[in-house]
């Protein structure tokens, strides 16, 4: 009996392993990171982790093989989603683990998001507390195609690339809070203080489309 319960458990854990090393990478986190804000194609992944074709495939291939992503075939364009909800959790629970262990990343994302330091981030528990919802627009900074996956119902999006260009459609009667991918995303932080420089009232939103999710929030689809 003894030696049944041992191959059993190396059985279960052996399976169990299959998912941490899945993660095992940066790169896969950072794409799963991506996935949690919607279905990618792998040129578009590519492009955001700013590596080739090639390596990004290899990493997918990883991640579908442990069935942390979905993939389905476009003719020739194969696009990426997450395999449920649990790989999105995942990567929370991971980031939330190394936030709470590790002070070399507090150390690393304080140094970078506290760069601006005129520019206040809050959640949106805090932004509901101190402003009046009517008088607070919340600017959606991500490519369009996140936005069209999950965005903040009524949310205005202007990618960051194009808000220098756009900045005349923003109401400066109102209080401006830019969100973007999440508590390390720094298009936010990046719009929040261009948007300051011109005048604008605006704070950054340390949360996004997969944290609002997390918390039972509803979240809008499509262009709006």
């Amino acid at each position: 009996m003894g030696n049944d319960h041992r191959q059993f458990k190396d059985a279960v854990y052996g399976q169990v392993a299959r998912v941490g090393r899945a993660v095992a990478h940066p790169k896969r986190l950072e794409m799963l990171d991506l996935l949690c804000q919607g279905a990618a194609s792998v040129e578009r992944l590519a492009q955001k982790c700013d590596l080739s074709m090639g390596s990004t495939s290899q990493h997918l291939q990883v991640l579908y093989e442990a069935r942390l992503v979905r993939r389905e075939r476009h003719g020739t364009y194969a696009i990426y989603s997450l395999g449920g909800e649990l790989s999105c959790t995942l990567f929370q629970t991971l980031r939330q683990v190394a936030e709470d262990y590790y002070a070399e990343l507090r150390e690393v994302a304080e140094a970078v998001l506290t760069a601006e330091p005129e520019v206040e981030a809050v959640d949106l528990a805090t932004l509901r507390q101190r402003a009046d919802r009517d008088q607070v627009l919340m600017l959606d900074v991500r490519p369009a195609d996140e936005y069209a996956a999950g965005h903040w119902p009524g949310a205005l999006s202007l990618p960051l690339e194009t808000l220098a260009d756009r900045l005349a459609e923003l109401p400066r009667d109102r209080t401006i809070a830019a969100y973007c991918r999440g508590p390390y995303c720094v298009l936010s932080l990046e719009a929040v203080a261009l948007l300051r420089r011109h005048g604008y009232h605006a704070i950054r939103l340390n949360e996004g489309v997969p944290e609002w999710r997390a918390q039972g929030l509803t979240v809008a689809s499509g262009q709006g």
